[in-house]
């Protein structure tokens, strides 16, 4: 058995402690100092510092990145079809390559403090493959670093150019994990059609869904029924996700109560990313609904926000939904690690208040030391001085960056 320990860490936030990592797990925890450590055995030193499961971003667009490259103008038009033109008109021109924005932005995400990543890959009639491979490459450099998840993703839809459900099945024989879909009524407008396409392809991999939806309120509502629907009759309980949701967060509560029953029922997910109107985190905490947190594009043909950083946009779930009680702010950090691990299928998802979720005993090594005084501390200030772990394994310190550089 392999084993590591850090020493003088504070499992989030609480007192001072020696914590055993041994085969990939947290083996034991002990007030520091109280037990002998072997000489042999690999220490790392947590100077004090806060000890927290590592983020999980679960809603991301890796291949959809500016990521280390000069700030351009945002020329996007309004809408989802304007802003995927731009893209599309926009992200072959880029100073580097696309197999070097997707690593450089993984490679970022690492040294910040992430392990678990679900990413999305555009595929579509004029990318192709080529944005999806470029993901599989990122990914199969980081295996010993990250865990990534890849949603083979039709930022077109798949009813409005020919041959777009053909490239989707494709992604999924060429090595991605989720079938992605967007916006069935919106975009499509043929929800039946478009979500009979997207579950049967998962249905022949074996595969989860994601499904982003923008869509507002009411008609939000109607595609989400349909996907409670299909989820319910193939049996696909706990392999559905829905991203963003905006305007599921608007409906009428009583609305919006009676399809998270039918959420929790079905083991339907979320993820966010902390948009300025975002979906109401307590009612989905009363239900139980596994919650995940992201940094969506970044820097890119979309949008100039986003840095790679999850503890930036667990401060902006924070600030957005408006919390100042620590209670709150730390179960945004909840959100950001292990509700992000709910949302991939390894964790169960923490309720408001749970006593330091994580970071127990059994739980895996895949960890973040943060400088601060408290977690809502480090929220704020969001400190560099960080130590990441996988599996156990020290995979970034104090930002350094895979060339030896420091962010």
């Amino acid at each position: 058995m392999t084993s590591t320990v850090l020493t003088d860490v504070r499992p989030w936030g609480g007192p001072l402690s020696d914590v055993v990592l041994a085969d990939g797990l947290i083996a034991g925890i002990h007030p520091a100092g109280t037990e002998p450590i072997d000489p042999a055995t690999e220490t790392v030193s947590g100077r004090g510092r806060i000890l927290l499961p590592s983020f999980a971003d679960v809603h991301v667009h890796l291949d959809s990145t500016r990521i280390g490259l000069p700030f351009r103008p945002h020329t996007g038009v309004p809408g989802v079809w304007g802003m995927m033109l731009n893209d599309r008109d926009n992200w072959r021109h880029a100073e580097r390559s696309m197999e070097h924005r997707v690593a450089t932005t993984l490679e970022g995400a690492i040294a910040r403090g992430t392990t678990q990543v679900r990413t999305y890959a555009q595929v579509d009639v004029d990318a192709d493959l080529e944005r999806l491979d470029a993901v599989l490459a990122a990914r199969e450099a980081n295996l010993d670093r990250c865990e990534v998840e890849i949603i083979a993703f039709p930022q077109a839809g798949l009813l409005r150019e020919a041959g777009s459900i053909e490239v989707l099945d494709r992604a999924m024989a060429r090595g991605a994990d989720v079938v992605g879909g967007i916006d069935p009524c919106a975009l499509d407008r043929d929800p039946v059609r478009h979500l009979d396409a997207v579950f049967s392809i998962a249905e022949r991999y074996g595969a989860p869904i994601d499904i982003h939806l923008h869509e507002p309120d009411q008609l939000a509502k109607f595609s989400a029924e349909l996907i409670v629907e299909r989820t319910r009759a193939l049996d696909m309980r706990g392999r559905v996700t829905i991203s963003h949701g905006y305007g599921l967060g608007r409906l009428p509560e009583a609305q919006l109560r009676a399809l998270l029953e039918q959420f929790r029922d079905l083991g339907i997910s979320m993820a966010t990313i902390a948009p300025p109107s975002p979906l109401p985190t307590h009612l989905l905490d009363e239900y139980g609904i596994a919650l995940g947190l992201g940094q969506d594009g970044q820097r890119d043909y979309w949008s100039p926000y986003g840095n790679t950083d999850m503890l930036d946009r667990t401060w902006q779930l924070a600030f957005t939904n408006g919390f100042r009680r620590d209670d709150d702010i730390e179960h945004c950090v909840a959100i950001a690690t292990v509700g992000g691990r709910a949302v991939m299928g390894r964790a169960a998802m923490p309720a408001h208040g749970a006593e330091h979720p994580g970071v127990g005993i059994g739980d895996p090594a895949d960890l973040v030391l943060v400088a601060g005084e408290t977690v809502t501390a480090a929220v704020m200030d969001r400190p560099i001085d960080r130590t990441v772990l996988f599996r156990g394994v020290v995979v970034a310190d104090a930002l350094e960056l895979t060339d030896g550089s420091r962010a």
